[in-house]
């Protein structure tokens, strides 16, 4: 198997990394990750100026990628600067319009692309436990059949005090954990009965807990048909699962080429502490678990689209790899770096906070494994 990439998919990171390291170097990723709004609108329009979201869709949808590898090279970029934008919820919901959305919903993907519109997925719940089918916001349909009734809760929506659509799970039908019965909703923020809380996460940018108290909505806002959406969020949370993947790829990197730089220059005893072979044994590895990461999702991307059962497994063994190695990559980096792998001004420990914070998106490390054994008994 060929493993380089395209003459495009090059450009695109050559691109992307020379823009990230340009113009969003550590101090500005900070202050921005420590701002009220959580993100840069400035810089998500340059990056929508640049076609960087177009990269996350394919041409008959407004864009010029789409592919599994397309998602991989751009993530691994982000993944590089720590890039707190709302790429990961435009990708998943994006996913999802172009799945199953209506002329009207397809038409909001120019509005994603040009970065006019920022969207947020709300379907984690408070007592979800990465569980997909755990959907416990209930939709009932009007009485005249014209429209319907939201009530709920979501936990953890990234971005959710600036979307101006949330794409909202509801449970229309059957028990609380089943897979059938669940319904999708596109959903103005501004709507009537719409709550929203936001707060800051530890690892910068922000997220918002968002309530729905008897919320009226169309017929229209219906994503697909009612009590079908189960597979539509699969496929949806299977691409953003490949993305934090690749994000935590390019943060490995970065963790990685900090720890060497540092070893190279700290002298004990007269001479650098990467001449003792104790730590360059522990450097080769390391060097060697984030080749296995990346090995993992070179596999998830290759299987994005293939059947479900191949997609969801490598999917979810690329999320347990990344989950166990990324821990493995922020303790190591943190113990050689010493007491000053701790302090928030250095990036290290950033870089660090994110893989670790990784690794709780979308299903942890234990979830996944616990997912890649049953869905290989299926």
């Amino acid at each position: 198997m060929n493993f380089q990439h395209t003459e495009d998919r090059r450009m695109l990171a050559d691109t992307l990394n020379r823009f990230v390291s340009e113009q969003y170097g550590f101090e500005t990723r900070d202050r921005i990750a420590r701002s009220a709004q959580g993100f840069s609108a400035e810089l998500w329009q340059r990056f929508a100026d640049l076609g960087m979201i177009g990269a996350l869709f394919d041409e008959a949808h407004g864009g010029f990628g789409g592919d599994g590898f397309d998602i991989a090279v751009l993530f691994e970029s982000l993944g590089r600067g720590l890039v707190v934008e709302p790429f990961l919820d435009t990708l998943m919901v994006g996913t999802a319009l172009v799945q199953n959305g209506n002329d009207g919903q397809k038409n909001l993907l120019g509005s994603l692309i040009d970065g006019s519109q920022i969207v947020a997925l709300a379907h984690g719940e408070p007592d979800g436990h990465y569980e997909l089918a755990r959907v416990t916001t209930h939709a009932q349909r009007n009485g005249n059949g014209n429209g319907w009734r939201l009530t709920g809760a979501k936990a953890v929506v990234q971005h959710g005090e600036h979307a101006n659509l949330l794409l909202v799970s509801a449970r229309t039908a059957h028990a609380d954990d089943a897979e059938a019965g669940i319904t999708l909703f596109v959903v103005p923020s501004n709507t009537v009965g719409v709550s929203v809380r936001g707060y800051r996460k530890i690892d910068g940018g922000r997220a918002a807990e968002v309530t729905f108290d008897n919320v009226a909505l169309s017929n229209d806002a219906l994503l697909g048909a009612p009590g079908e959406g189960f597979a539509t969020l699969e496929k949806a949370l299977a691409h953003g699962v490949l993305a934090l993947c690749s994000e935590a790829v390019g943060a490995m990197d970065v963790a990685r080429d900090y720890t060497l730089d540092y070893l190279r220059t700290r002298k004990q005893f007269g001479v650098p502490i990467g001449s003792f072979q104790a730590l360059q044994h522990r450097m080769a590895d390391l060097s060697l678990e984030i080749e296995q990461a990346r090995s993992a999702v070179i596999n998830a991307a290759a299987a994005l689209r293939a059947e479900r059962r191949v997609r969801e497994r490598a999917i979810s063994a690329a999320k347990y790899s990344i989950g166990r190695i990324g821990a493995l990559v922020a303790e190591e980096c943190i113990q050689l770096h010493g007491g000053i792998g701790m302090t928030w001004e250095l990036p290290l420990a950033h870089y660090a906070k994110r893989l670790v914070m990784i690794d709780h998106q979308l299903g942890d490390e234990d979830h996944h494994l616990q997912r890649y054994i049953a869905l290989g008994q299926e």
